[in-house]
């Protein structure tokens, strides 16, 4: 754990891999700002979400891959890496940061929904800690990261000096490539994945599904997360973890929800062949 109190204590997790560039590239920038633990999935762990492990144990090991950090990889999910890290490596005490990624590709939008790389950040805010989830425009194995260090460097120390509102984490994606114009504050865009499954054969004549798709924005303003990739700036979004759609409330205070009178209307609306009503 941390021997220099000075420095603050910083969880470094991801879900593309323990071995992946992306978490590479963020424990190199972590490191120039406090002590790193690094708990990660032993392999890719995209698109699990929120996902966690109960219908099998789970495997959790001390490794040495990168000097002076404190390591270890786990079995599961995402998620499964920051409740052991509490839990286990930290013994119930909170880190100061929890960072996840850098992952191979955006977590804009609706992808925030699917990401194992925010749902790892999502569980860091659950457990109180301040926490960000950042990703790159690029799938590449070899992705170049090296033009999102010093954002990342300067959006984690603003998290540390400032801290964030309760129940809230900054989800935070990059372009590919150099040429930034800065960091835009955004809210998520409307947008969805339009996807198809398309029908393949294996070898033995059976029949496999490829899940593709092509991304639709439908969301045309100026001050959301796509727009601001788009225009070469660095997205910014608070996100939650409470899922209430709060505005829904008073309409649904407005409806009827006596047991008796729902009967009653159903049974008259309810018509027999003859066109009596059943009942």
């Amino acid at each position: 754990m941390n021997k220099d109190t000075k420095k603050p204590t910083i969880l470094v997790v991801n879900d593309d891999g323990i071995t992946a560039p992306g978490i590479k590239s963020l424990i190199e920038v972590m490191q120039e700002i406090g002590h790193v633990v690094v708990v990660a999935p032993d392999g890719p762990q995209s698109g699990m979400g929120h996902a966690i492990t109960i219908g099998k144990p789970l495997r959790f090991d001390k490794v040495d891959l990168y000097p002076d950090v404190e390591m270890y990889k786990c079995s599961g999910t995402p998620v499964d890496c920051v409740k052991l890290a509490v839990n286990i490596v930290f013994k119930g005490k909170k880190p100061d940061l929890c960072v996840s990624g850098i992952n191979h590709g955006l977590n804009n939008s609706i992808n925030v929904i699917y990401s194992g790389t925010m749902s790892a950040a999502v569980e860091g805010a659950i457990e109180k800690i301040p926490s960000i989830g950042f990703s790159l425009d690029d799938f590449a194995q070899d992705a170049d990261f090296s033009h999102c260090k010093k954002f990342i460097k300067t959006i984690s120390l603003q998290v540390l000096e400032n801290g964030l509102p309760e129940s809230t984490l900054l989800n935070v994606n990059f372009p590919k490539g150099g040429d930034l114009k800065g960091i835009k504050i955004c809210r998520q865009a409307n947008a969805k994945w339009a996807e198809e499954f398309d029908k393949r054969t294996d070898p033995y004549k059976r029949p496999y599904y490829w899940l593709t798709g092509v991304f639709e924005n439908y969301d045309k303003g100026e001050d959301t997360d796509v727009w601001a990739l788009d225009h070469g700036f660095v997205s910014v979004v608070p996100v939650q973890f409470d899922l209430t759609a709060h505005h829904a409330i008073p309409i649904l205070n407005s409806w009827s929800f006596d047991d008796t009178k729902a009967s009653k209307s159903t049974i008259q609306k309810t018509a027999g062949p003859d066109g009596g009503n059943l009942g």
